[in-house]
């Protein structure tokens, strides 16, 4: 706590420029995003629409502590080109990295959780539901960025991912372009997702579609 509030101060200027750069006057002096000294900058040319009533602090990007990482030397990255869309509180931990693409649209729920070190990167669409927990080294990517051709043909377009309300998604697991994620799910650590779940409230492990354990509920 300590160091998230040195980190808060020592990079205020972060969260004024970014607060003002996106946001209506009468908005940015409420300070809805709080912005971490060890965040980057590489793109901000896109945009960002909160949905949701403006509060101070809403949204946190760069900020914790987990205890696998060393966050003195982890840095958060923010490329935006496209749009980005947040309906409510969103704790993006440090290390954390977002990327949207010219023609990419990212949305998030309210009441999202990243741990820290995870990634998304979004080139066409990825939608978050409400109440999604995010844990460590996740990567979430809409887009294989190299293009495949068979006879001059694209075969690996970007494909959009649909994430659910209610999902947690255990560290090192991979959500890749196509997936979809119904309410209410667990995917189990290291897992790889791409393609459409069918059933909720379910289980999934590794590679494979169809669910582990059925009739789940899980707590934040």
């Amino acid at each position: 706590m300590i160091y998230d509030i040195y980190s808060f101060i020592i990079g205020f200027h972060k969260t004024l420029y970014f607060n003002f750069k996106f946001f209506k006057i009468k908005e940015a002096i409420k300070l809805p995003v709080f912005i971490s000294h060890k965040v980057n900058f590489r793109s901000l040319r896109g945009i960002i629409k909160i949905d949701a009533p403006i509060s101070r602090g809403m949204i946190k990007i760069g900020f914790g502590n987990v205890a696998v990482f060393d966050r003195r030397y982890s840095r958060s990255i923010l490329e935006l080109h496209g749009t980005w869309v947040i309906k409510g509180n969103c704790y993006l931990g440090h290390g954390s990295k977002i990327s949207v693409g010219e023609n990419g649209y990212l949305e998030i729920g309210d009441n999202f959780t990243i741990s820290a070190e995870s990634a998304i990167i979004c080139h066409k669409k990825i939608i978050i539901g409400n109440d999604c927990l995010f844990s460590w080294d996740i990567q979430v990517m809409d887009t294989d960025f190299h293009k495949i051709f068979i006879d001059n043909k694209q075969i690996n377009l970007d494909e959009p991912i649909f994430i659910g309300n209610s999902i947690w998604i255990g560290c090192r697991s991979l959500i890749l372009k196509g997936a979809s994620i119904p309410d209410n799910c667990i995917i189990g650590a290291s897992s790889m997702i791409t393609k459409k779940l069918q059933y909720s409230n379910s289980v999934y492990t590794g590679n494979d579609s169809k669910p582990k354990k059925e009739n789940v509920r899980w707590e934040m």
